[in-house]
């Protein structure tokens, strides 16, 4: 059987902060990682669901409904809508609060860095969400289209406060797309279908938006794109029966990019070992590192290699990585899953 080389870490790791994250994963995979996220902590543990509190700060920016809806950590979940007869132009969105997170956990990293903790080679890994995965989620109708250019321009302010702190060569940055694989699946996400709101081909939309994130990331930092079909409560919104359409975007956005991705990650469900699931990937364009997301909580290792046997018949090289994040997983299973990995996986 084919072992896989590298592991990914995509994003979340449920610890409860930024050093237990990064002193956990260079003890347990460091010879396995090219890069180490922060895990997401705090109001990010919940990804994209802290956006509507930032957002609805600004000023013709509308809350929906007249109550909080309650959400762990402390968030409201209530949808946002543009005030009635506010020009979206004119919105002025406050910071989006990744930027800030980025530079406070990358100071951790680097002290760990000093202190041999971490290997001198990783880089610190920047997980972002596409505007279009806050914008699908928390707006609605016209308010969409308005709302766009003005998210879009504030994710790109914080990319642009990261780059200016960070040391590229100590960079990664990850988009994270979810939403995006909704609008080509035709899912029903959380109560409605997810659609586009832009002419022509929704196809077309999502492949320009994506390339053009990825080149928005200079050629000197590391870029990679994480293909997801969401992780609420450990479920997806959408259960792909094979990776055909994975495959179809991802080709197109690479085709599509001026610069080339580092790394691309896709999903793999634990219901699929079956050599059909994998099929598609002998079309896929060959990226710098791929990492198949095949490592799961709960069938661990023997389930892992399932799935890497069955992927071998299709691809020559892979990494490994866990579907989504697991932030979300359960107490006390984190350092199991990480073991998955150093356990399928050879070092770099």
């Amino acid at each position: 059987m084919t072992q896989p080389q590298g592991a990914l870490l995509v994003g979340s790791v449920n610890y409860d902060d930024a050093e237990t994250t990064i002193r956990t994963a260079a003890d347990m995979l460091g010879d396995r990682l090219r890069r180490i996220p922060d895990g997401e902590v705090g109001k990010r543990f919940h990804w994209i669901m802290f956006q509507p509190d930032v957002i609805g700060q600004a000023e013709g920016i509308e809350r929906i409904g007249d109550e909080p809806i309650p959400f762990p950590a402390g968030i409201d979940a209530r949808g946002l809508r543009i005030g009635e007869g506010v020009d979206a132009a004119e919105i002025q969105l406050p910071p989006l609060g990744y930027a800030a997170a980025a530079i406070e956990s990358y100071a951790v990293f680097t002290r760990l860095r000093a202190e041999g903790a971490v290997p001198a080679r990783v880089r610190f890994q920047v997980s972002l969400p596409t505007p279009l995965a806050v914008i699908s989620s928390f707006f609605r109708g016209d308010d969409r289209a308005a709302i766009e250019p003005v998210y879009t321009a504030a994710i790109l302010r914080e990319l642009d406060e990261i780059l200016a702190v960070i040391p590229h060569e100590d960079l990664a940055v990850q988009w994270d797309v979810a939403s995006e694989m909704g609008i080509i699946e035709r899912a029903a996400g959380y109560g409605a279908v997810m659609e586009a709101w832009w002419p022509g081909d929704p196809f077309d939309g999502l492949v320009a938006r994506l390339a053009s994130l990825v080149d928005a990331v200079p050629a000197d930092v590391e870029v990679g794109v994480h293909l997801c079909y969401g992780d609420a409560g450990e479920k997806h919104f959408f259960e792909p029966t094979d990776a055909a359409n994975l495959v179809r975007y991802a080709n197109a956005v690479v085709a599509a990019s001026a610069r080339p991705l580092t790394w691309l990650h896709l999903p793999v469900p634990i219901a699929h070992d079956d050599e059909a699931y994998f099929a598609p990937l002998a079309d896929l364009t060959p990226v710098e590192e791929l990492y198949l997301g095949l490592v799961h909580r709960e069938d661990g290792a023997e389930g892992a290699a399932r799935r890497i046997a069955a992927a071998a018949s299709y691809l020559t090289a892979f990494g490994v990585a866990t579907e989504c994040g697991i932030g979300r997983a359960p107490a006390g299973s984190t350092e199991g899953i990480l073991r998955t990995h150093a356990e399928v996986a050879a070092a770099w």
